[in-house]
């Protein structure tokens, strides 16, 4: 499926690699990665990515990380329109079917998701899924549209086919942090003239949890907040875009306050 964001699969490959290239940086981290998956593969491109991936090494040495994709309806003629390597695993299976692991019949440590997670009609389900994924101490990367922006000015509201919730940096972390990932140490990327918002965050030790008792100060309690976002939840009871500071992967920091 190509993304409605994108005119080809290989215009969403390229805004795939403007998070992919900074976490190819990070040459610990490419080292410890055994198995990826892939949600909402589309093409394969991306797969294609991770699965070509060597040392950055004088003599580069194949990381041979193994690659596995779903999709809903993965077209088989796009994929058979790029190269992709004979080693990578296709499944159409929903991301948000709560048996995918006993399809998948694995846990990976890592979790790619680009231009996909706005489609979820339940996104916290859809993100217990993906905590129940992933290995100990996996890591989660989504990259999401906002369908809420401000353009020269002014508000903009839209509302795409198939997406029923417009995602922001405030509903993304509460529902990370409830559905198990510790975010007090994941990155955040929402600029003010890009549309999208960005996540990486880690599978912590707390299981997802019943979003209709949790509260706030639960995750403050349980140390799963960013710094600045515990702060701000002692301070006003809730959590408020103006009161956060969040890293991102590239090791800048942004002040939301100013957004």
């Amino acid at each position: 499926m190509i993304p409605m964001q994108f005119s080809s699969a290989t215009d969403s490959h390229l805004h795939s690699l403007t998070v992919l290239e900074t976490l190819s940086r990070y040459d610990d981290f490419m080292l410890s990665i055994d198995n990826l998956l892939d949600v909402g593969c589309g093409s394969g491109l991306d797969l294609e990515w991770w699965a070509s991936r060597t040392t950055r090494d004088e003599i580069p040495e194949d990381l041979k990380i193994k690659c596995s994709g779903i999709d809903l309806a993965t077209s088989m003629k796009l994929l058979q329109k790029y190269k992709i390597q004979e080693d990578i695993k296709y499944i159409e299976y929903d991301m948000e079917d709560y048996r995918v692991q006993e399809k998948l019949g694995n846990r990976f440590d890592v979790i790619w998701c680009h231009d996909v997670f706005q489609f979820a009609i339940n996104p916290l389900g859809t993100l217990s899924n993906f905590y129940n994924l992933l290995s100990k101490d996996g890591m989660l990367a989504l990259m999401i549209p906002q369908s809420t922006n401000v353009v020269y000015h002014k508000q903009e509201f839209n509302q795409f086919d198939g997406v029923m919730y417009n995602h922001t940096i405030v509903s993304l972390i509460h529902m990370l942090a409830i559905s198990g990932f510790d975010c007090s140490i994941g990155f955040f990327n929402k600029r003010p003239e890009d549309p999208w918002l960005s996540a990486v965050v880690y599978k912590s030790e707390h299981k997802p949890m019943d979003p209709r008792t949790t509260r706030w100060y639960d995750l403050v309690d349980l140390n799963i907040l960013p710094k600045s976002a515990a702060a701000g939840v002692k301070k006003a009871g809730h959590l408020r875009q103006r009161d956060l500071v969040l890293p991102w992967l590239d090791k800048s920091l942004i002040d939301y306050s100013q957004q």
